[in-house]
Protein backbone atom coordinates (compact mmCIF):
# COMPACT_ATOMS: atom_id res chain seq x y z
CA UNK A 1 0.00 0.00 0.00
CA UNK A 2 1.29 3.52 -0.75
CA UNK A 3 0.38 4.94 2.80
CA UNK A 4 2.14 7.40 4.69
CA UNK A 5 4.38 5.60 7.76
CA UNK A 6 3.86 8.64 9.76
CA UNK A 7 0.39 8.18 10.59
CA UNK A 8 -1.10 4.97 12.73
CA UNK A 9 -2.96 2.45 10.98
CA UNK A 10 -6.57 3.18 10.74
CA UNK A 11 -8.78 -0.02 11.83
CA UNK A 12 -12.32 -0.50 11.32
CA UNK A 13 -14.01 -2.97 13.27
CA UNK A 14 -17.13 -5.26 11.81
CA UNK A 15 -19.22 -6.73 14.92
CA UNK A 16 -22.46 -8.64 14.23
CA UNK A 17 -24.80 -10.75 16.39
CA UNK A 18 -27.59 -12.60 14.95
CA UNK A 19 -31.33 -12.58 16.77
CA UNK A 20 -30.56 -16.04 16.49
CA UNK A 21 -27.33 -16.02 18.60
CA UNK A 22 -27.53 -17.42 22.21
CA UNK A 23 -25.13 -15.34 24.67
CA UNK A 24 -23.60 -13.13 22.01
CA UNK A 25 -23.32 -9.54 22.52
CA UNK A 26 -21.51 -7.09 20.14
CA UNK A 27 -20.33 -5.73 23.40
CA UNK A 28 -18.23 -8.44 24.48
CA UNK A 29 -16.58 -8.59 20.30
CA UNK A 30 -16.21 -4.76 20.83
CA UNK A 31 -14.22 -4.99 23.81
CA UNK A 32 -11.61 -7.65 22.64
CA UNK A 33 -11.88 -5.72 19.17
CA UNK A 34 -10.92 -2.92 20.70
CA UNK A 35 -8.16 -3.79 22.92
CA UNK A 36 -6.84 -5.76 20.25
CA UNK A 37 -6.17 -2.77 18.11
CA UNK A 38 -4.63 -0.61 21.16
CA UNK A 39 -2.12 -3.40 21.93
CA UNK A 40 -1.14 -3.03 17.64
CA UNK A 41 -1.24 0.39 18.28
CA UNK A 42 -3.83 1.02 15.75
CA UNK A 43 -6.82 3.92 15.84
CA UNK A 44 -10.26 2.60 15.29
CA UNK A 45 -11.46 5.04 12.25
CA UNK A 46 -15.23 3.55 12.61
CA UNK A 47 -17.51 0.22 14.23
CA UNK A 48 -19.78 -0.93 11.83
CA UNK A 49 -22.60 -3.53 13.63
CA UNK A 50 -25.48 -5.64 12.05
CA UNK A 51 -28.02 -7.78 14.14
CA UNK A 52 -28.54 -10.28 11.51
CA UNK A 53 -27.93 -13.26 10.02
CA UNK A 54 -24.52 -13.76 8.37
CA UNK A 55 -26.44 -15.48 5.97
CA UNK A 56 -27.72 -12.13 4.46
CA UNK A 57 -26.14 -10.00 1.60
CA UNK A 58 -24.98 -6.98 1.42
CA UNK A 59 -28.35 -5.25 1.09
CA UNK A 60 -29.35 -6.38 3.94
CA UNK A 61 -27.02 -5.89 6.50
CA UNK A 62 -26.96 -1.62 6.58
CA UNK A 63 -22.93 -1.84 8.46
CA UNK A 64 -21.54 -4.37 6.31
CA UNK A 65 -22.92 -2.32 3.02
CA UNK A 66 -21.39 0.83 4.75
CA UNK A 67 -18.58 -0.73 5.64
CA UNK A 68 -17.25 -1.46 2.17
CA UNK A 69 -18.66 1.95 1.03
CA UNK A 70 -15.53 3.48 3.11
CA UNK A 71 -13.97 0.76 2.42
CA UNK A 72 -14.02 1.64 -1.56
CA UNK A 73 -13.04 5.12 -0.65
CA UNK A 74 -10.06 3.86 1.55
CA UNK A 75 -11.18 5.62 4.59
CA UNK A 76 -9.10 3.13 7.03
CA UNK A 77 -6.29 0.66 6.26
CA UNK A 78 -7.58 -2.69 7.84
CA UNK A 79 -11.31 -4.56 8.56
CA UNK A 80 -10.55 -6.30 11.71
CA UNK A 81 -14.10 -8.88 12.85
CA UNK A 82 -14.09 -10.98 15.74
CA UNK A 83 -14.24 -14.10 13.09
CA UNK A 84 -15.35 -15.35 10.09
CA UNK A 85 -18.78 -16.29 10.51
CA UNK A 86 -19.40 -13.20 12.06
CA UNK A 87 -18.19 -11.24 8.74
CA UNK A 88 -20.46 -13.75 6.26
CA UNK A 89 -21.87 -16.70 6.63
CA UNK A 90 -23.14 -16.65 2.91
CA UNK A 91 -20.51 -19.17 1.74
CA UNK A 92 -16.95 -20.17 0.35
CA UNK A 93 -17.55 -18.08 -3.08
CA UNK A 94 -18.91 -15.12 -1.95
CA UNK A 95 -16.90 -14.46 1.27
CA UNK A 96 -13.88 -15.25 -0.93
CA UNK A 97 -15.21 -12.14 -3.29
CA UNK A 98 -15.97 -9.76 -0.09
CA UNK A 99 -12.25 -10.05 0.61
CA UNK A 100 -11.13 -9.76 -2.42
CA UNK A 101 -12.39 -6.96 -3.20
CA UNK A 102 -11.33 -5.33 0.29
CA UNK A 103 -7.93 -6.41 -0.99
CA UNK A 104 -8.31 -4.66 -4.35
CA UNK A 105 -9.46 -1.45 -2.47
CA UNK A 106 -6.20 -1.91 -0.40
CA UNK A 107 -7.65 -2.82 2.71
CA UNK A 108 -6.07 -5.45 4.80
CA UNK A 109 -8.08 -7.86 6.86
CA UNK A 110 -7.62 -9.89 10.28
CA UNK A 111 -9.72 -12.28 12.08
CA UNK A 112 -9.39 -11.62 16.22
CA UNK A 113 -9.58 -15.59 16.60
CA UNK A 114 -8.51 -16.82 13.73
CA UNK A 115 -4.81 -15.56 13.87
CA UNK A 116 -3.66 -17.18 10.50
CA UNK A 117 -6.42 -15.59 8.85
CA UNK A 118 -4.63 -12.52 7.82
CA UNK A 119 -3.35 -10.83 4.74
CA UNK A 120 0.20 -10.88 6.06
CA UNK A 121 0.31 -14.63 4.81
CA UNK A 122 -1.84 -14.92 1.70
CA UNK A 123 -1.26 -18.45 0.91
CA UNK A 124 -1.87 -19.47 4.68
CA UNK A 125 -4.78 -17.08 4.62
CA UNK A 126 -6.64 -18.41 1.75
CA UNK A 127 -6.47 -21.82 2.27
CA UNK A 128 -7.97 -21.12 5.60
CA UNK A 129 -10.16 -18.68 4.43
CA UNK A 130 -11.99 -21.45 2.10
CA UNK A 131 -11.73 -23.77 5.39
CA UNK A 132 -13.73 -21.64 7.46
CA UNK A 133 -15.89 -20.36 5.09
CA UNK A 134 -17.27 -23.63 4.33
CA UNK A 135 -17.74 -24.78 7.75
CA UNK A 136 -19.31 -21.53 8.26
CA UNK A 137 -21.83 -22.22 5.54
CA UNK A 138 -22.78 -25.57 6.89
CA UNK A 139 -23.30 -24.12 10.35
CA UNK A 140 -25.45 -21.62 8.79
CA UNK A 141 -27.32 -24.77 6.72
CA UNK A 142 -27.86 -26.24 10.27
CA UNK A 143 -29.31 -23.45 12.39
CA UNK A 144 -31.45 -22.92 9.18
CA UNK A 145 -32.99 -26.17 9.56
CA UNK A 146 -33.36 -26.25 13.05
CA UNK A 147 -35.13 -23.00 13.23
CA UNK A 148 -37.73 -24.64 10.23
CA UNK A 149 -37.93 -27.73 12.44
CA UNK A 150 -39.45 -25.86 15.53
CA UNK A 151 -41.42 -23.91 13.53
CA UNK A 152 -43.05 -26.72 12.33
CA UNK A 153 -43.31 -28.05 15.93
CA UNK A 154 -44.89 -25.05 16.88
CA UNK A 155 -47.27 -24.53 13.99
CA UNK A 156 -48.68 -28.42 14.65
CA UNK A 157 -49.31 -27.64 18.21
CA UNK A 158 -51.62 -24.84 16.68
CA UNK A 159 -49.82 -21.66 18.42
CA UNK A 160 -49.68 -18.31 16.15
CA UNK A 161 -46.21 -17.58 14.88
CA UNK A 162 -44.44 -13.93 14.64
CA UNK A 163 -46.24 -10.20 15.08
CA UNK A 164 -49.57 -11.54 14.47
CA UNK A 165 -51.04 -7.66 14.87
CA UNK A 166 -48.42 -6.64 11.90
CA UNK A 167 -48.97 -9.43 9.83
CA UNK A 168 -52.88 -8.64 10.14
CA UNK A 169 -52.31 -5.34 9.77
CA UNK A 170 -50.91 -5.63 6.41
CA UNK A 171 -52.23 -8.57 5.00
CA UNK A 172 -55.30 -7.21 2.89
CA UNK A 173 -52.91 -4.15 1.40
CA UNK A 174 -50.71 -6.93 0.28
CA UNK A 175 -53.07 -9.22 -1.09
CA UNK A 176 -54.20 -6.37 -3.30
CA UNK A 177 -50.35 -5.28 -4.24
CA UNK A 178 -49.96 -9.19 -5.15
CA UNK A 179 -52.86 -9.55 -7.14
CA UNK A 180 -52.21 -6.39 -9.19
CA UNK A 181 -48.90 -7.62 -9.97
CA UNK A 182 -46.44 -6.02 -7.22
CA UNK A 183 -42.96 -7.11 -6.59
CA UNK A 184 -41.94 -7.84 -3.39
CA UNK A 185 -39.58 -4.42 -3.64
CA UNK A 186 -42.30 -2.29 -4.66
CA UNK A 187 -44.54 -3.58 -1.74
CA UNK A 188 -41.70 -2.90 0.45
CA UNK A 189 -41.20 0.77 -1.11
CA UNK A 190 -44.87 1.65 -1.04
CA UNK A 191 -46.08 -0.37 2.80
CA UNK A 192 -42.28 0.82 4.84
CA UNK A 193 -41.92 -2.79 5.19
CA UNK A 194 -38.69 -3.99 5.07
CA UNK A 195 -37.91 -6.07 1.78
CA UNK A 196 -37.41 -8.93 4.51
CA UNK A 197 -40.49 -8.50 6.26
CA UNK A 198 -42.64 -8.17 3.03
CA UNK A 199 -41.19 -12.19 2.06
CA UNK A 200 -41.90 -13.43 5.36
CA UNK A 201 -45.32 -11.81 5.22
CA UNK A 202 -46.26 -13.27 1.57
CA UNK A 203 -44.95 -16.61 2.59
CA UNK A 204 -47.07 -16.73 6.09
CA UNK A 205 -50.04 -15.81 3.50
CA UNK A 206 -49.03 -18.66 1.05
CA UNK A 207 -48.79 -21.41 3.76
CA UNK A 208 -52.45 -20.06 5.24
CA UNK A 209 -53.90 -20.56 1.36
CA UNK A 210 -52.76 -24.26 1.64
CA UNK A 211 -54.05 -24.97 4.90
Amino acid sequence: MNRSSKRSILAALYLRVSTTDKGQDTDNQLLQLRDFCDRLGWKIYDIYVDRESGRKGRRERSGFAQLFENAARRKFDVLVFWSLDRFSREGIRKTINYLQRLDTYGIRFKSYTEPLLDTDNELVAHIVLGVLSYLAQQEALKISERTKAGLQRVRAQGKILGRPNGFQKWKDKLIAMQNAGYSQGRMSCETGLSYNTVKTYLRRMAEESIM
